[in-house]
């Protein structure tokens, strides 16, 4: 299938670990010029310098915390001064750690939902003019399964994927371009390092070794496995695609049949 990519421009938040790495590397892949978004400007290097040598595309860097709004939106902003447009955002930052929610601050509340919402919020508003410019845009948020179904011991995260999901399909009704969409991304448990951590957080809270978390969290899973991010990332690149034209303001999980609802 031709997605028809090569050339457009994308920012990916998130970019030097995980799902939000293999994202880049599948743009890569399909004649995508990457801006990659992450707060480590070493990673960001690293990365970028992999990608160029892999790729031969065209690779520049943001080093910033998304959580930062007036850095964020300053430093994006200096960016697309001297870049131009960018037709693809990548809406991806890491996730809030495990915890009951009554335990939760404020605070930790506050933290993610600048992380998140706020981020996507300031991104959006700098983009979206100059993907209307360009006559195409694809807004896409990986969040979470748990809007659909929410996890356990994720109280945090479960609120602001929410929060996220919430603006997205608000966003996708409101822009009303034929060229523009909005999306999300649901994925279900991935091999990532956060992944990792959740598990090494569950077994120590329950006092039950790691193996015996991870054999709970497959039996839940009709394919009896976790995602790899390449799997998540391939949803990305068609969603940016023109092939995906018509999808606007859904939400797919992409979780091998874990969540329940339809």
């Amino acid at each position: 299938m031709e997605l028809n990519l090569k050339n457009r421009t994308a920012l990916i938040c998130g970019a030097t670990k995980g799902i939000g790495k293999a994202i880049a590397e599948s743009m890569c892949a399909e004649g995508v010029k990457v801006i990659l978004l992450s707060r480590n400007n070493q990673h960001l290097k690293q990365l970028g310098d992999n990608l160029d040598k892999r790729f031969k595309v065209d690779i520049k860097t943001i080093a910033v915390d998304t959580g930062n709004s007036n850095e964020l939106r300053k430093k994006v902003t200096e960016f697309m001064e001297s870049f131009g447009e960018i037709q693809i955002l990548i809406n991806n930052s890491g996730g809030p750690e495990p915890g009951i929610i009554f335990d939760e601050t404020p605070e930790k509340f506050e933290k993610y939902f600048r992380q998140h919402l706020l981020a996507n919020q300031i991104l959006t508003q700098l983009l979206l003019p100059g993907m209307k410019k360009s006559g195409y845009g694809r807004i896409i948020n990986i969040i979470s399964t748990s809007v659909k179904q929410p996890i356990k011991g994720l109280g945090v995260s479960n609120s602001i994927r929410h929060a996220v999901a919430a603006w997205a399909k608000t966003l996708s009704m409101e822009i009303q371009h034929p060229n523009i969409t909005v999306n999300n991304i649901l994925p279900g448990a991935t091999s990532t390092e956060r992944l990792m951590q959740i598990i090494k957080d569950k077994a120590e809270r329950l006092k039950i070794q790691e193996s015996k978390v991870t054999e709970e969290m497959l039996s839940e899973i009709p394919m009896g496995r976790f995602a790899n991010p390449e799997e998540i990332a391939s949803l990305a690149s068609f969603l940016a695609s023109t092939q995906a034209a018509y999808i606007n303001g859904a939400s797919i999980p992409v979780d091998g049949g874990r969540t329940m609802s339809v």
